[in-house]
């Protein structure tokens, strides 16, 4: 009798599915959230491609200008996605946490070789065996770069860049070495035990500029907790009044997971104004 009943219910069901008519598809079209183009760089001698978020009233508001956020590692499936995500989300006009902003993705070829300068350590040697040539990346950022997103996009001055691991490596170095390429450096997870730490002690060059810095960092081993703190203490000790640093330890996050949530607190502490 059970099973007469069940199967009498099953059917009932079946055919009332069967009977209800399933919603026409009206129209289908692809979503698009930036545009992907590729430029020749004479500086690296290869072809690099940029993912760009554009802020959704870009095209209609043709006097409008935008602040730029330069992001390392900015593949589609490395970090443009989720970074362009929280620039749309803290853009809003009801949450205000940074101004509109154009997102510039640099997608990656060889990182090892792009992001680190040359080391005198044996291991990283063998483990980078490309490494090396940061030199030249920076390069294709200050004299290429910049200026094709400056003359094919409005653009304000107000530049930032985000890195993190070998991508914080490169941003530090970027602060020390060439700190009037940025306005904002928001370095997450830096791997400064490159070359056996020793971009630590180098004296960064001064600037006269205005600049916000924040770091962070997980919970990622002595090394790497013990170096981001001594970036942002180095830092501190020679602070000028033009310059806002912050320092992040992210206790519940790792090193694969930590940029997410660096990025929105650093947004918060370097744009974000009281709401009226």
């Amino acid at each position: 009798m059970k099973q007469t009943l069940l199967g009498f219910t099953l059917l009932l069901i079946t055919t009332l599915s069967r009977g209800q008519a399933l919603p026409e598809k009206i129209s289908e079209s692809d979503f698009s959230m930036g545009k992907s183009i590729q430029i020749e760089s004479a500086v690296l001698e290869e072809t690099r491609d940029l993912n760009i978020y554009l802020p959704l009233n870009y095209a209609s508001d043709s006097l409008k200008t935008y602040p730029v956020i330069y992001l390392l590692d900015g593949s589609k499936d490395e970090d443009f996605i989720h970074i362009s995500g929280i620039v749309q989300f803290g853009s809003f006009s009801w949450i205000r946490m940074l101004p509109e902003s154009i997102v510039v993705g640099i997608g990656n070829g060889d990182r090892k070789k792009d992001f680190t300068f040359p080391s005198q350590n044996k291991q990283d040697q063998k483990e980078f065996p490309t490494s090396g040539k940061s030199k030249n990346f920076i390069a294709f950022i200050e004299k290429e770069l910049q200026p094709f997103i400056a003359s094919n996009y409005r653009t304000t001055k107000t530049k930032t860049i985000i890195g993190q691991s070998l991508g914080g490596l490169l941003a530090t170095e970027i602060l020390f070495k060439k700190p009037h390429l940025f306005n904002n450096y928001i370095i997450v997870s830096p791997s400064l035990w490159w070359n056996d730490e020793k971009l630590l002690d180098e004296v960064p060059t001064a600037y006269d500029t205005p600049k916000s810095i924040y770091i962070a960092g997980g919970k990622e081993g002595e090394i790497m907790e013990r170096t981001a703190k001594e970036l942002f203490d180095k830092l501190s000790a020679n602070k000028k009044d033009n310059t806002l640093l912050f320092y992040d330890f992210l206790e519940d996050k790792t090193h694969g997971d930590a940029l997410h949530m660096a990025v929105y607190r650093a947004f918060e502490n370097i744009f974000k104004s009281p709401k009226e």
